[in-house]
């Protein structure tokens, strides 16, 4: 389903109308190449272009068309009329093995290969001749020269009199080389892919572009152990997957332009990398795909309108029915593993994606902080030190497999906020124990399984946006009154350096019985220095959170709070801190207390 999938997208690329948006024909791809060494018909080297141009720090090559390259691994094998300086000029390099052939000799012979039109295509001639003659010193007196040595940068000729097209361009070559086919052709099967009886590829190409995968590609179907073969199929690559060469091509080339440098198909989803696309041209990849990047505000609203557009056969009513793929590739080894495969409708998947950022909506503690967080961002506040290479591992898959899926969140989600709340007790590097962040994960989490427990509406919340206090559960009101009491001893103790959060968080949020009976009798010792007003607000919203001797709403203080408990206790205490902060709870003259004998 996947390789099939991405050759329809291939076929649907190549036959677009808008030339930017084609992909290269079978046997093609799109090559960046820094250095041109440009002849005379003569085979004279006449200069060393460099199309490299300035792009932020870096220099970007310019791309060209060429004839596709060869899968190396150890060995040598040589690209046709393009390759690397020590395949084209001979540049001397420390390799190991490859026998008696020189990768010079190899780009030679993979030309004097071609059929004798093509040889015999002025262009062919020219380099032939340039190769004989090997005099390159024109090539010494370009200022790139000692990168080139240091680098060894992918090199091709060109004719001056060619306005700009290569030699491996020419008709005759690009004929010559299509009607060849591959090197690597496996025997004749039935392809998996398209169902076409044929050629099968022995090797498929490279797929670049999945973060910390290797730099020269990876594979997607590739098989490296008698574990993964079929019977009969031992060591007989290509076999064990039957898949055609011009289906191989396709599905490589239509996931290379979707993991692009600067496609806005691509996203990054932990370790996972991700590209979205549908089975129709639209723009609306590209918005479902900005939902997950840095600033999903901007794009939240517009999917809310072709979703109501599309229920109401207005703006968007053609979108209902699109069709969008999911692919999550995370690097293993020199190969690529798929981290999910989610594919459904719009009028589906648009609906579970906006739930998301609904469950994740909660009261925030400034105008700085986003309405809509960003996966990296809410992903990063659940990792050691805020750091991204310290995300847990699996967790971002299993987290956006179960957004696309509308499933409820991985246990290791609700795991790794608790642990990081009570973790950084004190800390305030990430705004103290529950930042914004991660209390939108808790409550986000805690809803969702609440509602898959009870069979609820997607709409119901369990816990609300802001402070609610109404809700009786037990956890909730101690992470309240947690909040309260430390409200009360900063008032008591203004610029104190270290308040009861940063001592007992961890111990009251998992073991509560332990820990409140001191923080309470230290509470009476605060209330003590506030001035009247001060204290009987206080004690008038402790009362209420605990509960009247009719209405008690916390009998006791549990001995032990389970994961989904300690959530709730953060909760609490995120929603009841922001109220008093914000003094939607408090009296004002808490934020200005006068001190009375």
């Amino acid at each position: 389903m996947i390789l099939q999938a991405l050759v329809d997208y291939y076929d649907r690329r190549c036959a677009s109308s808008d030339p930017a948006r084609r992909l290269p024909a079978f046997g093609l791809e799109d090559k960046p190449i820094p250095f041109v060494i440009e002849l005379d018909a003569d085979g004279h080297v006449l200069q060393l272009r460099d199309t490299r141009q300035p792009d932020g720090k870096r220099m970007r090559a310019q791309h060209f068309l060429v004839q596709q390259g060869e899968k190396k691994t150890s060995g040598i094998k040589a690209n046709l009329l393009w390759d690397s300086a020590e395949y084209v000029i001979g540049l001397a390099r420390d390799r190991k093995g490859g026998g008696d052939t020189t990768p010079a000799q190899a780009f030679r012979q993979r030309i004097e290969s071609l059929p004798q039109d093509a040889i015999d295509d002025i262009g062919v001639r020219a380099v032939l001749a340039a190769l004989d003659a090997g005099d390159w010193t024109a090539l010494h007196a370009h200022p790139a020269w000692q990168e080139i040595e240091l680098t060894n940068p992918v090199m091709t000729f060109a004719l001056a009199a060619d306005a700009g097209e290569l030699v491996c361009q020419r008709p005759a070559v690009v004929r010559a080389a299509q009607a060849s086919g591959g090197a690597d052709a496996g025997p004749q099967a039935w392809c998996l892919v398209e169902g076409i009886h044929g050629p099968t590829a022995r090797l498929h190409p490279s797929v670049k572009g999945v973060r910390d995968a290797q730099t020269s590609g990876a594979n997607v179907v590739s098989f490296n152990a008698r574990a993964f073969e079929s019977y009969g199929k031992t060591e007989r690559q290509g076999e064990n997957a039957p898949v055609g060469e011009r289906a191989a091509f396709a599905y490589t080339t239509a996931l290379n332009a979707l993991l692009g440098r600067d496609s806005p198909n691509k996203i990054q989803i932990g370790d996972a990398t991700t590209v979205i696309w549908a089975d129709r041209d639209t723009t609306l990849d590209a918005e479902l795909a900005a939902l997950f990047g840095d600033e999903p505000d901007a794009h939240v609203d517009g999917i809310r309108q072709r979703l109501a557009g599309a229920a109401t056969g207005s703006l968007g009513s053609d979108d209902s029915g699109l069709r969008f793929f999911v692919l999550g590739l995370a690097p293993n080894a020199s190969r690529i593993a798929v981290r999910y495969w989610p594919h459904e409708r719009f009028d589906r998947l648009g609906p579970r994606i906006l739930q998301h950022f609904d469950d994740l909506r909660i009261v925030r503690t400034s105008d700085r902080d986003p309405a809509t967080p960003s996966m990296y961002r809410l992903l990063t506040a659940i990792a050691v030190l805020g750091k991204a290479d310290n995300i847990p591992p699996r967790l971002a898959g299993e987290w956006m497999r179960a957004i696309l899926e509308g499933t409820a969140y991985p246990p290791a989600l609700l795991n790794a906020a608790v642990n990081r709340c009570r973790a950084e007790q004190a800390s305030n590097a990430f705004g103290g124990n529950v930042p914004y962040l991660r209390a939108a994960i808790l409550k986000a989490c805690i809803n969702r399984d609440h509602r898959r427990r009870h069979g609820l509406a997607p709409d119901h919340s369990f816990i609300r946006e802001e402070l609610d206090v109404n809700q009786t559960d037990p956890a909730y009101r101690l992470g309240r009154l947690f909040a309260v009491l430390e409200r009360i001893q900063s008032a008591a103790q203004p610029g104190i350096n270290a308040t009861i959060r940063d001592r007992y968080y961890g111990a009251a949020s998992s073991t509560p019985g332990a820990v409140f009976p001191t923080v309470m009798r230290l509470k009476n010792a605060h209330l003590k220095k506030l001035s009247p007003g001060m204290e009987a607000f206080f004690e008038k919203l402790v009362g209420e959170i605990c509960g009247s001797v009719v209405q008690p709403a916390l009998v006791d203080f549990p001995r032990q709070l389970d994961l989904r408990a300690q959530g709730l206790f953060a909760l609490g205490y995120y929603h009841q801190r922001q109220s008093l902060y914000a003094g939607k709870a408090a009296a004002p003259e808490i934020d200005h207390p006068t001190k009375e004998d």
